[in-house]
């Protein structure tokens, strides 16, 4: 564990040594261990520090954060209500990953140019195991790559696929942005924006919210891409037999 004296602990946790000794008048973070008359601090100060950084940036006040580290210190499970953000970060959806040889993924997707493999990096799609050279591959959605190899199959090289891809990553950001946005307004209704809940009974409903809006987003997105990717293809392949029948005129 790594010790601290009051200096550097301040300086690691983005604070002044006038506010650490602040904190400990009001029993925010723990007394520190003596060693004659230097006193020592550790990463469990740091830690708490932070934890108090980051309520006071979101609005709380010292009131507020010291009644939440008088709850921790009783054993309250108030720790999960900070632990939303956990929630919040969790992927959606996880996709099917395997571990490829640089060399094999190279040979399915027909032996692609380096800034086609950087790009398939951007997307999320593929990241590196080892560096220097690169000898394997994680692959983090092994359905997407066996989608483009289809598409390759018939003919559609790799580099026009990506282009879709970049085309359909910007148009689904802005979807992704509109619910998010929605959600977020909704969760602060009659609240403040960066609430974060106070209650057992208030962090229960964010979480179920939250859960509940990343299901609710995940199939109607998916669903109504289905229903467009129809109307579109059927509008589409009408206007091209239209165009198909003028020629043969």
């Amino acid at each position: 564990m790594t010790e601290y004296r009051i200096d550097d602990l301040a300086r690691a946790a983005g604070t002044t040594v006038r506010n650490v000794r602040g904190y400990q008048d009001r029993g925010l973070i723990p007394r520190p261990v003596r060693r004659g008359r230097v006193a020592i601090y550790t990463d469990q100060h740091l830690d708490r520090l932070r934890v108090i950084n980051d309520l006071l940036g979101r609005g709380f006040t010292m009131a507020h954060i010291a009644e939440f580290v008088a709850g921790v210190e009783r054993g309250d499970d108030l720790v999960e209500v900070l632990g939303l953000e956990g929630l919040i970060t969790e992927p959606i959806e996880r996709t099917p990953t395997a571990q490829v040889p640089a060399a094999e993924l190279s040979e399915q997707l027909g032996d692609p140019e380096p800034e086609v493999l950087q790009e398939l990096r951007a997307f999320g799609l593929i990241s590196p195991i080892d560096d220097d050279p690169v000898t394997e591959y994680l692959v983090h959605d092994t359905e997407t790559l066996d989608a483009y190899r289809s598409m390759m199959a018939i003919g559609i090289e790799l580099p026009y696929i990506l282009g879709l891809q970049r085309q359909l990553e910007d148009d689904l950001a802005v979807a992704a942005r509109t619910l998010i946005t929605a959600g977020r307004g909704a969760i602060t209704e009659g609240r403040f924006d960066g609430w974060i809940p106070e209650s057992d009974e208030e962090s229960d409903w964010a979480a179920s919210f939250i859960q509940q809006l990343r299901h609710t987003g995940r199939v109607t997105a998916h669903n109504s891409l289905n229903r467009a990717l129809d109307r579109e293809l059927t509008r589409q392949l009408d206007d091209y037999l239209s165009i198909a029948r003028s020629r043969r005129r």
